[in-house]
């Protein structure tokens, strides 16, 4: 199987993924413990030949995890626009960032995922900011930040933790798959 083909099947499991993540958070009431930022960054870096793909994985797995809560839970999938736009918006700008990633090694990709979630928090948030729940004040902008800090962790040690499982994973499976292929040849 070619390198295309190995990144789309793994591009649709990320969806899968971002779902059963964002629904498995909610049931274990540990908000936030998402790995949304680290899933749109790695999508972003290993699906660049197909950049649409790239940016449409993470949104789907978020839409999908939406559409689960609007219709079986009591929370709400589909929230405030504003909010929701910019947290999509947020997704996708973790995937732009991954389609700049040009190595994907240890320090680099620990950059690129601090670089992810800090944009994601930052974009996010604002949204809620922008919905005006904290008032349009300099004083409502800050007390969003401060409120979503403790959001802030979990999704932070979340992405920290997928990148190290979407990248090691993917990079172990292409060092087997490269000696797989050495050993043929010999």
């Amino acid at each position: 199987m070619n390198k295309n083909n190995t990144n789309t099947i793994i591009a649709i499991f990320l969806v899968l993924i971002a779902a059963t993540a964002r629904v498995g958070s909610a049931s274990l009431q540990l908000p936030n413990f998402v790995p949304i930022a680290a899933i749109s960054l790695f999508s972003g870096a290993i699906l660049k030949e197909k950049r649409a793909l790239a940016f449409l994985i993470p949104l789907l797995g978020q839409f999908l995890a939406d559409v689960y809560f609007q219709f079986f839970t009591f929370v709400p999938g589909f929230y405030w626009a504003v909010d929701q736009l910019f947290t999509y918006g947020a997704i996708a700008a973790a995937a732009g960032l991954g389609l700049t990633m040009k190595q994907q090694k240890p320090m680099s990709i620990l950059g690129y995922t601090l670089g992810a979630s800090g944009i994601f928090f930052v974009v996010s948030n604002f949204g809620y900011f922008a919905h005006g729940w904290n008032g349009y004040t300099f004083q409502g902008l800050v007390k969003t930040y401060i409120d979503a800090i403790p959001f802030y962790k979990n999704s932070f040690i979340a992405d920290m933790a997928g990148s190290i499982l979407l990248f090691g994973t993917y990079i172990l499976f292409l060092h087997d798959a490269a000696t797989k292929t050495q050993d043929v040849k010999a």
